[in-house]
């Protein structure tokens, strides 16, 4: 999996690790896509593929972090310091996600056993959200993999425009639960969809953010997410995602 003899060469040890990242983030990603596929189209031998890849997510997750830890006590640079801090922080992040696809896959397991229908409208607003979902997945592993942090910076109008997304839908279930459009059973679900949905883009925001503080020495992630959203580029990005990611009429 990783040669311990090359932690004698951490800078190539380190290299190793950014190629394996990258492999576990493919697999957080992959997984994740399934899970969203379970809950249009149920299948068991996808069932069984999400679950194989959990198992694999959270092996790279032991054996990376340990591996990472190691090549940290080796007497590296600051430059692989920083390296070694980034990639710590995104394997835990795509384990996360990895979390997060064994959380859908049992709400999608509890939708087609019990024979959950939603309303029309309660599911054309999921289609919406499962869409910018995918959307910002996509844009978190791809800025990670390429280690672009001018691509990591669309990311997060998107995942703010996944938290008004996940508002507006909690709001109008509330409203179809008063009018009696929807029951407290697939309220549960929904909820329990909404909060993973919300989970998952709070993580691609990590992801991107990582990517950027990576190449901004000294960069506070809590400081540069506030600054972001005074600034027009992320004004800009907003009203695209908001614009492509509209909810139905209510």
């Amino acid at each position: 999996f990783l040669d311990p003899r090359l932690l004698r060469t951490p800078g190539v040890a380190i290299s190793e690790c950014v190629s394996m990242t990258n492999r576990m983030g493919e697999l957080a990603h992959q997984n994740l896509l399934l899970s969203l596929r379970q809950l249009t189209d149920y299948s068991e031998s996808r069932e069984a593929e999400i679950l194989a890849n959990e198992d694999k997510l959270d092996i790279y997750e032991d054996r990376l972090g340990s591996y990472l830890v190691q090549i940290s006590q080796h007497g590296v640079s600051m430059d692989d310091i920083r390296t070694v801090s980034r990639l710590l922080h995104a394997i835990g992040d795509f384990e996360r996600i990895g979390d997060h696809a064994l959380n859908l896959q049992e709400s999608a397991q509890e939708i087609h056993d019990k024979g959950i229908r939603f309303s029309d409208s309660a599911g054309a607003e999921l289609r919406v959200l499962m869409d910018a979902l995918e959307d910002i997945l996509n844009r978190a592993f791809s800025c990670f993999a390429a280690d672009d942090a001018q691509a990591a910076f669309d990311v997060e109008p998107l995942e703010e425009t996944m938290d008004r997304l996940i508002e507006e839908v909690r709001m109008r279930h509330i409203q179809r639960l008063q009018t009696g459009d929807c029951t407290i059973q697939t309220g549960f679900v929904l909820s329990d969809l909404l909060t993973n949905f919300e989970r998952v883009s709070d993580h691609c925001s990590n992801i991107a953010v990582s990517v950027i503080e990576s190449q901004a020495d000294g960069l506070d992630p809590h400081a540069y997410i506030s600054g972001l959203k005074m600034d027009q580029s992320f004004a800009a990005g907003l009203d695209r995602d908001l614009a492509k990611y509209r909810l139905p009429q209510a």
